[in-house]
């Protein structure tokens, strides 16, 4: 997916204002300075996977950042920033740093930042949530502010990847692109400083896995490729992860995807929805597919248990192993799958 926007089309009078609405969707509220001069830039926004890059081209401003989403854990990010081209001062908590072409640094987007240039420059953007970078560096004191030289060699590795990674989005193989994402968060690992970064993180990560996917369970396009992504590793080692609990993560997410249809047929608020409206509600597309996945999971139909949930059985199921179900819940409906 990419979005573009530029100044190259607009009036010099309506440049600034749309620069700065276009600027301010992206980077939520802040104050942007521009020159009285005539004006000119562009925005573009990739995406890959779940993660969001954006390249900036303008000619000099200056902007402060007053964030919001401090009181949000869940929504606060770093922006792992790469200068393109000419140079460009930021500045957090304190700490500046200058940036010229190949280098890099990280911002976190919780704490209010400014940046500023004098030339025309080009940077690239990449927001990653913040627990993702943690769980990356093994450390909750993550360097702010600070210069990844793109003079070192893994410091230009850390810059070719990212914009890579930026050209290619939409382009290669989502396998292809999250071995790429994969191998760049490891490099920025390192040039942090935090080579044990590749240490196994079964337990926390499988957990950060589950989550996600409950988060995003109603998308019919949740792929292990988005999973991986978030999560900031390979599909390989997600793969891996789930392998210790004896299921795929397609296993996982049809059961879980299940169980929730499974509740909503028993709903009495959501009586009037259809079966094939719930089952398309929880990331099922195919009606037939939906129906067997719930008798192999449950042993029964859905539409006879919903039946059967209603008080209205119909014919003696002749399969032992529905009889056995219907039976075992004519008391009350209990389910001891997967959670």
């Amino acid at each position: 997916m990419s979005q573009l926007f530029s100044t190259e089309l607009l009036p010099v009078s309506d440049r600034i204002d749309a620069w700065q609405w276009n600027a301010q969707q992206i980077c939520g509220d802040c104050r942007i300075r521009l020159p009285k001069s005539s004006f000119h830039g562009s925005i573009e926004v990739r995406q890959v996977g779940a993660l969001r890059f954006t390249r900036f081209s303008s000619s000099p401003l200056s902007f402060w950042k007053w964030p919001i989403d401090t009181v949000s854990p869940e929504n606060r990010s770093c922006i792992v920033i790469t200068q393109i081209e000419g140079a460009r001062r930021y500045l957090q908590h304190g700490a500046e740093v200058l940036l010229n072409a190949g280098d890099s640094t990280v911002i976190d987007s919780g704490r209010p930042w400014s940046s500023s240039c004098e030339t025309e420059c080009v940077r690239l953007y990449l927001r990653v949530p913040r627990w993702i970078i943690e769980n990356r560096l093994q450390t909750s004191k993550i360097p702010i502010a600070e210069r990844i030289s793109g003079a070192t060699r893994i410091g230009s590795t850390l810059s070719r990847l990212s914009q890579s990674i930026y050209d290619e989005a939409g382009r290669r193989e989502e396998a292809e692109m999250a071995i790429a994402v994969d191998a760049y968060f490891l490099t920025l690992a390192a040039c942090l400083g935090r080579r044990g970064l590749a240490a196994e993180r079964g337990p926390d990560l499988l957990h950060q896995a589950l989550r996600y996917v409950d988060a995003h369970l109603a998308e019919p396009t949740l792929a292990p490729f988005e999973v991986a992504s978030a999560l900031g590793i390979s599909l390989r080692h997600l793969h891996r992860i789930f392998s210790a609990t004896g299921n795929t993560l397609g296993d996982h997410v049809r059961a879980r995807r299940l169980e929730h249809c499974r509740q909503d047929l028993v709903n009495p608020r959501l009586r009037q929805k259809t079966i094939t409206d719930i089952a398309f509600f929880w990331g099922f597309s195919d009606a037939a597919h939906f129906s067997h996945a719930f008798r192999n999971q449950f042993g029964v139909s859905p539409r006879s248990f919903r039946a059967r949930m209603a008080g209205k059985v119909g014919p003696a199921p002749t399969d032992l192993r529905v009889r056995s179900f219907i039976l075992s819940e004519m008391s009350e409906f209990h389910y001891s799958g997967p959670n």
